[in-house]
């Protein structure tokens, strides 16, 4: 294929000069598990520090892989190496508001000793795609660029336009892909009203005759916080009352031992009453010991969405072992419910107590949206036309994704990544874990979908 490169403003604009090699005859599901698989081995870990490897080597393929469609696709760099790609699809009323459908390329690291199949080679077993990234998220990128590549070679417009982003630096907040391009180019989205990303759309099997697919109508917000305690430097030798480190760690020890009370916001009571149906059981939120028993694997993503959170996760003091440091610091990753967040900040501030400096490293809003619309029917049409026993019910994301950035542009985000799972696979362990993969039958149920879902939108 030959593929031209010049600078448009604000991005590359990468534009195919001769339609070679595109395959017609290929369909989204036969090209789905390939397209994955080439993500996965773009080493896009994101390491939080502009020292990843591989954004703009994802970039440049996605933009290749529309471009060879007749798209064009432009290249946002908002920092060296911290690319990211968007194009527009026409739709057949161009009038109606557009849909946005975002997903992230950069990943978090992975340690190749940790794992059964190297975390890079995206080699299949036991019917999984296995590698960084399988779940979160380059199925979904590929699942979007398999069903675009399949319209668009089939001249089949969806019913109204479509924005798609790859995005870069999802992982480390966003700061260098979707607020990047919010901030400084939001003419990308004009007209965009609705969006679907990740966490959301996969399956819980509650018996035979039922499935429920989690879509994610909110998220917390987060607070990841320095901690700081000052204290009197001296010998290690001596008795020292105002040891910052002493202080600090009795400090960090209260917090992440703290129990945040129950707070059932309207998202997850809408879940436990579709569960409380499905089971037959009613389910008290007051009680979670028994609740969560009955979730399974994904007992781990509700359970964190009833309270707000804090856990800490670096520490750090001194530079000599016979030296008392005059400072000791900590980092906490704070999330809070919608609607909670002054509650929480109260709470943090009298656990810690006055000798604790706090301050934000990265802050960001919990969103909130209701289960309602054209657009939540249409993710109800398209999976029962694939799954018969399936229903699509909201729930909270205790993350935070892409859609915060989104929603400063008034778009309302929903989590919609389609996925058939095997009741037995731990999906919610996927997350930023050792051996995370995709079921490939997983991958080829939620390209139906999403071309389902997109002649429905």
């Amino acid at each position: 294929m030959t593929v031209t490169h010049h600078r448009a403003p604000g991005g590359d604009s990468v534009s195919e000069s001769k339609p070679t090699g595109t395959a017609p005859g290929r369909t989204a599901e036969d090209e789905v598990v390939d397209l994955c698989r080439d993500l996965i081995r773009i080493d896009t870990s994101n390491y939080g520090d502009h020292s990843g490897p591989g954004e703009r080597a994802a970039a440049e393929y996605v933009a290749e892989k529309l471009a060879e469609v007749g798209l064009e696709p432009q290249i946002f760099e908002s920092h060296k190496g911290r690319a990211s790609t968007v194009a527009r699809i026409e739709g057949e009323d161009p009038s109606r508001p557009a849909l946005l459908i975002h997903g992230h390329t950069d990943v978090v690291p992975a340690n190749a000793e940790d794992w059964t199949h190297h975390p890079f080679a995206g080699e299949i077993a036991d019917g999984c795609l296995w590698g960084r990234g399988a779940v979160d998220m380059k199925d979904m990128d590929a699942m979007t660029l398999a069903v675009v590549r399949e319209r668009m070679r089939t001249g089949r417009k969806p019913p109204r336009d479509v924005v798609v982003a790859f995005l870069a630096d999802e992982e480390a907040g966003g700061t260098y892909g979707a607020r990047f391009l919010v901030d400084k180019h939001p003419g990308l989205f004009e007209g965009v009203t609705e969006a679907i990303s990740e966490v959301g759309g996969f399956s819980f099997t509650v018996d035979e005759n039922l499935r429920l697919y989690l879509v994610e109508t909110a998220q917390k917000g987060m607070h990841w916080m320095r901690l700081t305690v000052d204290g009197t430097a001296g010998h290690g030798s001596m008795t020292n009352k105002d040891n910052a480190i002493t202080e600090l760690c009795e400090a960090v020890a209260r917090l992440g031992r703290h129990e945040f009370p129950v707070r059932v916001t309207k998202t997850v009571r809408s879940f436990l009453d579709e569960l409380s149906d499905a089971l037959g059981t009613p389910l008290d939120p007051e009680d979670m010991e028994t609740t969560l028993a009955k979730l399974g694997g994904i007992a781990k993503m509700i359970g964190t969405t009833l309270r707000n959170t804090a856990a800490p996760t670096m520490l750090g003091a001194g530079y000599k072992v016979n030296v008392i440091p005059g400072q000791a610091v900590a980092h906490v990753d704070g999330r809070f419910l919608p609607g909670y967040e002054q509650e929480f900040l109260a709470d943090l501030d009298r656990i810690l107590g006055p000798r604790v400096r706090r301050e934000d490293v990265h802050a960001d809003k919990a969103l909130e949206t209701s289960f309602d619309g054209a657009l939540v029917e249409a993710m109800q049409t398209a999976l029962r036309a694939e799954d018969p026993i399936a229903r699509a019910v909201p729930y909270m994301l205790s993350g935070g994704t892409d859609a915060k950035s989104f929603d400063d542009l008034g778009i309302r985000g929903f989590g919609f990544a389609p996925l058939k799972l095997p009741p037995e696979l731990d999906f919610a362990g996927m997350f930023h874990g050792v051996d995370e993969r995709v079921p490939v039958e997983g991958l080829k149920f939620g390209v139906r979908v999403l071309d389902r879902f997109l002649d429905e939108c």
